[in-house]
């Protein structure tokens, strides 16, 4: 194993952008203001560390609803680093270059990509992704893709912390992967 841990290690990543209740404000768009990560160890089914980047946003504001949702302030995030700033921690600090990598979903990655196509900064990530929510949906043999809140009942454990909390929802999502892996549905990531 290499010394990143990418072949025992996975990053377990959520984030919340800024939103509003309608349409986006005119010169708007939808940027990433928290990136909650957990690094499991599916070797010995833990998770190891959580941690929180605040995004400064570049071209919208947080809305009040964005702030009802997720608990963000536009003061709070006024004080995080700069979208390019965040994708460099990333990379250096989580090996998000080598390490697969997990989100709840498809929203997480699709974001990532507009965000770094539109402001020219390097995709922090590897090509190793797992869509945890299409891997559960299968694994349990639903029809319908449940949220994260549901999946959670579903797999018979309690939510931790605050819905749409990027930190938060990263560690349940984790909890998740935990349970697949225990279940033996956990894809090989090599």
């Amino acid at each position: 194993m290499d010394s990143t841990g990418a072949e025992r290690l996975l990053n377990v990543v959520d984030v919340e952008a800024t939103c509003w209740a309608g349409d986006e404000p005119p010169g708007a768009v939808s940027e990433i203001i928290e990136i909650g990560l957990t690094v499991v160890d599916l070797a010995t089914a833990e998770r190891l560390a959580r941690h929180r980047i605040l995004v400064r946003p570049a071209r919208s504001t947080v809305s009040q609803f964005c702030t009802e949702l997720t608990g963000l302030t536009q003061r709070e995030v006024d004080g995080g680093v700069s979208f390019a700033e965040a994708c460099r921690l990333l990379a250096a600090e989580h090996h998000a270059g080598f390490r697969p990598w997990a989100s709840w979903g498809d929203y997480d990655r699709n974001q990532f990509t507009r965000q770094c196509q539109a402001t020219g900064t390097p995709y922090p990530f590897g090509q190793h992704h797992t869509n945890v929510k299409a891997t559960f949906t299968e694994a349990y043999g639903l029809r319908k893709r449940p949220g994260m809140a549901r999946a959670l009942e579903i797999a018979g454990r309690r939510p931790e912390g605050r819905h749409h909390r990027g930190e938060d929802d990263a560690w349940n999502i984790a909890a998740l992967v935990l349970h697949l892996s225990e279940r033996g549905v956990w894809p090989d990531l090599r």
